[in-house]
């Protein structure tokens, strides 16, 4: 008899049903932020979308990750691109992360808040923390591309962070 995953772990420790639904549900447990990254083309064309996938890699230097779907329509625009922004969203930003998430909405930077940083991408206003990087390598891993991002300049606010958990938003509370 198969072991049900959803229902807990079974004597023999461990479920060995690695299809990509049991796993974004295991992977779903762990809380992450929310951010948008984005950059711009060499047409001008801004490219943004939401990302989970964000984690700090090197303080010295200082480095970031973050990782694209090989069949993201994106991925050219960030393999080739040299620099990018990472905005850590706020709470009450929920419906920017949505709107950047969605293959639907063929403008995601209309009506949004955004600015350019000096290095000429755009940034999400009201963030709670942006980073803006150059594109320093990249490395493929399984379904995706990882890129790796030298951070050149940040910028932070105080606020509560977006976090997404178990399919939803949320925020963090105070213990």
């Amino acid at each position: 008899m198969k072991p049900d995953c959803a229902a807990g772990l079974p004597l023999d420790w461990g479920c060995t049903d690695l299809h990509p639904k049991v796993l974004r549900g295991v992977l779903g447990s762990y809380p992450t932020g929310v951010a948008i990254v984005a950059t711009r083309c060499p047409d001008g064309r801004r490219v943004g979308l939401t990302i989970n996938s964000f984690a700090s890699l090197s303080l010295d230097p200082p480095l970031v990750l973050w990782s694209l779907v090989n069949h993201s329509p994106n991925l050219a625009a960030f393999r080739d691109c040299s620099h990018f922004t990472i905005s850590v969203l706020a709470c009450g930003q929920e419906e920017l992360a949505m709107r950047f998430a969605s293959s639907s909405v063929p403008d995601k930077f209309a009506g949004a808040p955004v600015h350019d940083v000096p290095e000429g991408v755009p940034a999400i206003e009201g963030a709670v923390a942006t980073l803006v990087c150059a594109n320093d390598q990249q490395s493929a891993a399984g379904d995706h591309l990882l890129l790796f991002g030298r951070v050149l300049r940040v910028a932070s606010v105080t606020a509560t962070p977006l976090v997404f958990h178990a399919g939803r938003f949320t925020a963090l509370t105070a213990a």
